[in-house]
């Protein structure tokens, strides 16, 4: 079996600037996303609740794992970046609608973030590839 690095989806343009880093990289089986914050009509959503930036989240992971022909269902693991700690509670009900059987590790801390936004998350993913169909 050959071993190589693919590079997922296009580069992450924000603000007209292309920013040095790929959206996923597909290392054999495994895949891995850069974190993902909210994100809304190309620009990062600094508004909205925990909730609606929540869900905006996933719904970009969703697409990009589906770029890397994965699901929601081969997340192995993820990292959660929130700024305030009193949103995790709605942040966990928003996260268990998108995982709601056999969900994967999870790590989470609150944190200053470099973008003004209120959550970001970051997921591996494990796939082998001749089920994919890659």
């Amino acid at each position: 079996m050959t071993h190589r690095k693919q590079v997922i989806g296009e580069p992450l343009v924000i603000g007209g600037r292309k920013l040095s880093l790929s959206r996923a990289i597909r290392a054999g089986d495994t895949v891995y996303l850069t974190g993902q914050i909210p994100m809304q009509n190309g620009a990062p959503m600094t508004t909205g609740t925990i909730e609606e930036q929540t869900r905006a989240v996933l719904d970009d992971i969703t697409a990009t794992l589906a770029l890397a022909g994965c699901e929601r269902s081969d997340v192995v693991k993820a990292m959660i970046w929130l700024r305030d700690r009193a949103d995790f509670g709605d942040f966990n009900a928003v996260y268990g609608e998108y995982f709601p059987h056999e969900p994967p590790a999870r790590s989470a801390i609150v944190s200053d973030l470099l973008v003004d936004c209120r959550v970001e998350v970051e997921v591996v993913a494990w796939r082998p590839l001749t089920e994919s169909g890659q």
